[in-house]
């Protein structure tokens, strides 16, 4: 192919946007990011130009930016239709390619695992022997599963569970368990166990969460959309979230993966774009999740379970899942210390909830760079953890309103609901507990949740 003189590469492209001639280095880029020669441009940017400029007729020229799997690719394109012809001519010029940044491989593992929380359709708490501790299921498919788990409170959940292959009930390292074949009798899905294991510096120290996954979204309900229908009161938790929390989580997690580059190199803007619909999406889903909640927790029948829980280790769990939030923001999760016990009573889960919504709270509202800290005691029969942050503070208006219904305290443009505080509250108080704030503007905040301490056991004299 002939270069013009401005350029030291030359491409041309059909009708169908297929790159049918090109010039080193574009033929090796084109390769290098999954396209073929001749076949579909595959640099986003270089795609939208050409796509452009044969459906308007124009000559376009800008500076694009590609990337491999090795290199992060600058140049100056330009692009024109070709005279009686359906393709356009690409030329390029000024190309400057520079290898990529090693990547931080606990930040890719964090972002995987990240992902696989979103779609996980069953998730329980596994301790350093892969031990069942508590279990959580919102899927009916894997509603026996759950029931198997929560009555074998104690055993290894590969005695529990029905695994393909040779795992069924051996105590196997954790990394041979996670990703075994799940069997789900009667389920037209396919599903697996993901294994994410918790402490530092031997993971698994602190156990695991274990993770049952679907290879796909769930089949639309047609009795659920009919009930919904019949039902003009249907209930938030009852009927609509459980329709919409799978898709949206399978959107967030489509998007993750485009974001994150885990399915193949992509341009930083289409990778903002994908960053767009992840957090449009956690935010629907965070609303919806609230809005259910919120509905169980002034229900008149509402109660907790009194479960035995390590309060240090619930703080540890919350600080670990929010951690690659933090780091985002340069902001460091000061947790209890590895082996700091102080046991109490509440719903292992209700609590997690609570720490979640208040470490994610100070990590939202403090600044770059800052610390958050998570202080677990116990004293005078009552188990305390104190979230405390060096945001902007409260003023003494501010932290009256702070546990009302929908109050977000002047905030706008955070995607919150103002509700998170407020069930907060609610569900302390169900666990025979109590959460409180204390601040001042320009000194941070410090919210303290409350609970019953577990009496120590006393042996008794012969």
């Amino acid at each position: 192919m002939a270069a013009a003189a401005a350029f030291f590469a030359m491409a041309r492209t059909d009708g169908r946007d297929w790159l049918i001639e090109a010039d080193e280095p574009l033929a090796s880029l084109q390769l290098r990011s999954g396209g073929e020669l001749p076949g579909i441009v595959a640099t986003p940017a270089l795609l939208e130009l050409v796509r452009k400029a044969r459906l308007y007729g124009l000559k376009l020229a800008r500076a694009i930016e590609a990337q491999d799997d090795r290199e992060q690719v600058t140049a100056w394109v330009e692009v024109e239709p070709e005279t009686g012809g359906e393709g356009c001519t690409i030329g390029l010029a000024n190309w400057q390619a520079e290898p990529l940044p090693p990547e931080d491989q606990a930040a890719a593992e964090d972002r995987r695992a990240a992902i696989e929380r979103h779609v996980a359709e069953l998730s329980a708490r596994l301790g350093p022997d892969q031990e069942v501790l508590s279990v959580i299921c919102e899927s009916g498919e894997l509603a026996e599963i759950a029931a198997r788990l929560r009555e074998g409170h104690g055993r290894r959940w590969t005695e529990l569970v029905e695994l393909g292959g040779d795992g069924q009930g051996q105590a196997q390292h954790w990394r041979l368990l996670s990703g075994a074949a799940v069997i789900v009798p009667q389920s037209p899905r396919n599903w697996k166990a993901v294994l994410l294991p918790l402490g530092r510096p031997e993971p698994g120290q602190d156990g695991f969460d274990l993770l049952i996954v679907a290879d796909q979204p769930p089949a639309k309900s047609t009795d659920t959309a009919a009930a919904a229908q019949a039902m003009p009161s249907a209930t938030i938790g009852r009927e609509i979230a459980p329709v919409l929390r799978q898709p949206i989580a399978r959107i967030i997690a489509n998007a993750e993966t485009i974001r994150t580059q885990l399915a193949g190199p992509l341009s930083e803007e289409y990778s903002k774009y994908a960053a767009d619909i992840a957090s449009a999406g956690e935010h629907l889903l965070a609303l919806i999740d609230d809005l259910a909640d919120l509905e169980v927790v002034e229900a008149d029948d509402f109660s907790a379970a009194p479960d035995k829980i390590d309060l240090a280790d619930v703080a540890r769990r919350a600080a670990g899942i929010l951690g690659v939030r933090a780091r985002e923001r340069g902001i460091e999760i000061d947790a209890p210390k590895e082996g700091e016990s102080v046991p109490a009573i509440g719903e292992f889960r209700r609590v997690l909830q609570i720490l979640l919504n208040l470490v994610g709270n100070a990590v939202r509202y403090s600044p770059e760079g800052s610390q958050v800290w998570l202080r677990a005691e116990a004293e005078d029969g009552r188990a305390r953890i104190t979230v405390a942050d060096q945001g902007e503070g409260l003023s003494a208006e501010q932290q009256a309103k702070a546990f009302d219904k929908f109050e977000r305290l002047g905030r706008s443009g955070d995607g919150g609901s103002g509700l998170g505080l407020y069930i907060s509250r609610k569900l302390a108080r169900a666990m025979n507990g109590e959460l409180a704030v204390e601040s001042a503007p320009g000194q941070g905040a410090r919210f303290t949740l409350e609970l019953p301490a577990l009496p120590e056991r006393r042996t008794r004299r012969r």
